[in-house]
């Protein structure tokens, strides 16, 4: 603690000479009160227990020995809140007054007062730093260790026992945030405390130790295991008594190193990737993923990927590709736009797939440069169809909520389109329904602004997430584009044409466009246009191309 801080001593004595002596020598560092007896002394304990930070205490009393004052502050708790230094001139009495909770003893007749002063500060500095330890050692919620003790204990058992195979395990609560949202955060509290106490109930089956590390996310350093399931036995049980079976969403990740040949963060870090690859799974899904060498691949393939990020953009790496988009009301399908999909030619590694390097630059927020290079490039090469081909070939691009969240988005884009002689109905942006469904307010403004500069703006991937009919009237949008898991079984007549059709009819009452991606075959052309579909986009008309092949469909 800080000097700053005034610290209180009681001294218990019944006799006065001794109570004076003592307190002249302890007053000139602290402040001091008196006791006469240990039930004195007990009263005021439990008046200024807040206060005090030690107890000079003399044994041999009337009315209440200190032995007895040492017994009732271990019954009641004040004992590991206070430290008690006994005063006695039996050597007897000191063994037993240590074995009742006293931090130290001080002998009749009295030492130096140096001597005395250092016992005091010492003994109250020691017990200050064990109460910070002490609070700092486990979190505060669950009572299991705090992240930074449980790596210490987990190294210095690597230590102890270098040869002993562990395994460092990762389990957190798929979805967690929901919980709280749904149902509050004291619910999500008791949430944790349920899972901690099975976690500690499944420690006495597999020993080891546990840690919470954030929110949700419970770390256990335990001897190697052949099957985890009595790991997620324990804590389902535990939350058997808050939650339906088909409410609990447990993952744990594993990651087992025999050889120890990475430090202990390092495992952890390989446990939680093995966790996090169980994020999709379903509402009532439980289940275990152990790290592998096919993880192991995939992590430094990643690892690559990110390194070489700057490098990509800076040379060019990544090529910006148009599938076109065919109005198809009229008798004969007309181009009318395009959307622009980035591909990764690495010089090395050759074609990336986007479905690889596009969710890892999520992650690591890499995105938002990549995006902002596509829609460049784009604007770009709108901007040279004009003059190439003397018509104006209008591209939408993908807009991410990532993108949205970003203070400068609407100024970027004005900008760029300004640079290349643009209309903003010549540039138009795709948002994806997921996007509308976690910030709905902040992106309705982004979206309202946009439009009132002249940029239409379509829903992409509608009917991919958990967008509401209700919620459909609040979003502005000029396109509705539906998923091409829509397409892919319609058959006249049957549910998914229904729905397709149910679609279309929604668009038109929002006075929206649909447009329809995936469209692979004629049959899937001639249903949707029969039912009003306004435009198409897919590999029935063109896969995703170079810009220097959209002049064959102009």
């Amino acid at each position: 603690m800080n000097d700053l801080f005034e610290r209180t001593i009681l001294v218990v004595d019944d006799e006065p000479i001794n109570r004076e002596i003592l307190g002249n020598i302890i007053q000139t560092e602290y402040k001091v009160i008196f006791a006469a007896d240990g039930k004195e002394a007990l009263e005021i304990i439990h008046s200024e227990k807040s206060t005090i930070s030690l107890v000079l205490l003399d044994l041999l009393m009337p009315v209440m020995d200190g032995n007895a004052v040492l017994k009732a502050m271990n019954e009641d708790g004040s004992i590991t809140d206070i430290p008690v230094i006994v005063l006695t001139s039996e050597k007897s009495s000191e063994i037993q007054s240590l074995k009742l909770g006293a931090a130290d003893f001080l002998t009749k007749p009295y030492d130096l007062p140096e001597v005395i002063l250092a016992r005091v500060r010492h003994s109250i500095q020691l017990f200050e730093n064990s109460k910070i330890i002490h609070v700092t050692e486990f979190d505060k919620l669950t009572l299991l260790y705090s992240p930074d003790f449980f790596f210490e204990y987990a190294s210095q058992f690597d230590q102890r026992f270098p040869d002993k195979v562990m395994d460092a395990v990762a389990i957190n609560f798929t979805r967690f945030y929901l919980l709280n949202q749904l149902k509050g955060r004291n619910f999500g509290d008791q949430i944790l405390e349920a899972m901690a106490d099975g976690i500690r109930k499944a420690l006495l089956k597999t020993g080891g130790i546990a840690g919470r590390n954030e929110a949700d996310s419970f770390y256990l350093y335990i001897p190697h295991q052949n099957e985890y399931g009595i790991i997620l036995q324990k804590i389902t049980e535990a939350l058997s008594s808050f939650l339906k079976p088909s409410e609990i969403r447990l993952r744990l990740g594993v990651y087992s190193d025999k050889e120890k040949q990475f430090a202990i963060i390092q495992r952890f870090d390989h446990a939680v990737q093995a966790c996090n690859s169980l994020r999709n799974k379903t509402s009532g899904s439980t289940d275990i993923c152990i790290y592998d060498n096919t993880m192991a691949e995939k992590e430094v393939f990643n690892a690559h990927l990110l390194q070489e990020f700057e490098a990509a953009i800076e040379q060019k790496q990544f090529k910006v590709v148009y599938q076109p988009k065919f109005n198809i009301k009229g008798e004969k399908p007309v181009l009318c736009s395009a959307e622009a999909l980035v591909r990764w030619e690495h010089p090395k590694l050759g074609f990336v797939r986007p479905d690889l390097f596009i969710p890892l630059f999520e992650e690591n927020g890499l995105v938002t440069k990549l995006d902002r290079y596509v829609w460049e490039e784009a604007a770009r090469q709108i901007s040279a169809w004009k003059k190439e081909l003397g018509k104006t070939i209008p591209v939408s691009v993908n807009v991410s909520r990532v993108d949205i969240a970003a203070p400068d988005m609407t100024d970027f884009i004005t900008k760029i389109v300004k640079e290349n002689g643009l209309s903003p109905a010549e540039y138009m942006l795709e948002i994806t329904e997921s996007a509308y469904t976690s910030d709905s307010k902040h992106i309705i403004e982004v979206v309202e602004n946009l439009r009132s500069l002249g940029h239409k703006v379509e829903m992409d991937d509608f009917g991919s997430g958990y967008s509401s009919l209700n919620m459909l009237t609040s979003m502005p949008i000029d396109v509705l584009k539906m998923d091409k898991a829509f397409i892919t079984n319609i058959q006249p007549g049957n549910k998914e044409m229904k729905l397709v059709e149910l679609v279309i009819n929604i668009a038109k009452t929002l006075d929206a466009s649909v447009v329809a991606e995936g469209v692979e075959t004629e049959e899937e052309y001639k249903m949707l246009k029969d039912a009003g579909c306004d435009i198409i986009q897919g590999y029935y008309f063109s896969k995703p191309i170079p810009p220097s092949e959209m002049s064959r469909f102009v």
